[in-house]
């Protein structure tokens, strides 16, 4: 006895099950192609909002350019309550830093060699990666005593290397044979660091353990300059700030002798003219950074470099 189902019920029961296998491929692809729409039209409000950003982060830039604009200057913050709109900028002496292609044009390693050991480095090692660190500006490829030239980068693998130039970007100090060591132990290392500045370090701008490395003396005594600068109100970019006009009356302050001790003279200035303008933007969520080093914001200024980031 025959129990199948005539074939004009198979027939339309295949066709059911096409139908709802058709439904579900076709709902499937709708949910692509919705994902697809909102992926996209996510994309296209965020780049709307990113180069909102950017415009407000620029906004920033040409408020700290001004030169009327003091680093304390309430115009440097501005934030619409109601469209969440804003920016933020700061405006930082490059003085402040150690100029690393001055160091080493100097050859003033012992400096170098302070830094690292305070930052925790054995004097061996803090002395090799300062060798190295003089072998890759210089012009030759004679190795210093712990040093590293063409043939010991070559050994690793690494070709046309050093330079033999002065550092062009910050970040090409990386490159230097135990600089890797260096961020293990300092991770912000290059916070500590400028190739923009004039050269020696700014006695107005510096803080105290960058004065204290520089001039040898203890920390609590190159305390006496950024608080002489401060003026009686402790507070930087006020009317009672008194800044040096001049690096040897900070020396003086400090009761070090510049004539018997004339390369921790040459480690210092006053009043360098070279600026970091660092601005962040923010709209909807989006956030973009633009930084400006620029020369003699006060008169006839000099853009050296502009670098742009995107901010989580």
């Amino acid at each position: 006895m025959n129990n199948l189902p005539p074939p004009a019920s198979r027939a339309r029961g295949a066709a059911l099950l096409a139908v709802i296998w058709l439904i579900g491929v076709l709902g499937l692809a709708s949910m692509t192609v919705l994902r697809v729409i909102t992926f996209d039209t996510e994309l296209a409000t965020a780049k709307i909002h990113g180069a909102r950003a950017r415009q407000i982060a620029e906004m920033g830039v040409a408020v700290a350019s001004n030169p009327a604009v003091r680093r304390s200057d309430p115009l440097l913050r501005r934030l619409n309550e109601e469209t969440g709109e804003g920016f933020e900028a700061r405006i930082v002496s490059e003085g402040g830093r150690f100029n690393i292609n001055a160091i080493l044009l100097q050859d003033d390693k012992p400096l170098l060699r302070s830094i690292f050991m305070e930052w925790g480095m054995e004097l061996e090692d803090a002395q090799a990666v300062a060798d190295a660190l003089g072998d890759w500006v210089d012009a030759d490829d004679n190795s210093a005593l712990n040093g590293a030239e063409i043939d010991d980068y070559e050994k690793a693998g690494r070709i046309n290397q050093p330079f033999n130039r002065p550092f062009y970007d910050l970040s090409e100090m990386r490159l230097v044979r135990g600089m890797d060591f260096v961020e293990a132990l300092r991770p912000d290392w290059d916070d500590w660091f400028t190739i923009w500045s004039s050269g020696p370090l700014d006695v107005n701008e510096a803080d105290a353990l960058k004065i204290a490395m520089a001039a040898e003396v203890p920390v609590d005594v190159a305390d006496l300059i950024p608080e002489m600068v401060r003026g009686d109100d402790g507070l930087r970019d006020t009317e009672d700030d008194m800044p040096f006009q001049n690096a040897a009356a900070a020396l003086e302050l400090l009761g070090a002798d510049a004539n018997a001790r004339p390369d921790i003279a040459r480690r210092f200035t006053a009043n360098d003219s070279t600026v970091r303008i660092e601005s962040i933007g923010q709209s909807a969520g989006a956030k973009r950074r633009i930084d400006l080093v620029v020369r003699n914001r006060n008169a006839r200024p000099v853009i050296l470099e502009r670098t742009e980031e995107i901010l989580p």
